[in-house]
């Protein structure tokens, strides 16, 4: 989880599964669903890092070793602003390709 407080008094709380799914960066670990481009099986995803970015924003590695998206402090606000409908988008697109937010079983 991380807490982003803003100068405007808001703070939000954003799931680590939240900011890997809505990542700022085209990522070959992204699944194409019926053209759709769909990040599935997260729910778990941990965060090891996070650099500071100047005063343009955050870059994150998260324990799938994804880092290449800049978070910037306006994507940010508005990731927490609209957090509920983006995650509730998120699984109505899951659900329809049939995908979870938990990983997949190894065999």
């Amino acid at each position: 989880m991380v807490e982003v407080e803003f100068a405007d008094g808001r703070s939000f709380h954003l799931s680590a599964e939240f900011l890997r799914v809505y990542s700022p960066a085209a990522d070959s670990k992204i699944r194409s669903v019926g053209g759709e481009k769909v990040i599935f099986g997260r729910r778990h995803i941990g965060i090891m890092s996070a650099e500071s970015i100047g005063n343009y924003g955050v870059r994150i590695l998260f324990d799938d070793l994804h880092k290449t998206g800049i978070f910037t402090w306006d994507y940010l606000h508005h990731l927490g602003s609209n957090k509920f409908s983006l995650m509730r988008s998120y699984i109505r697109t899951l659900r329809k390709h049939g995908l979870s937010r938990d990983p997949q079983r190894r065999k």
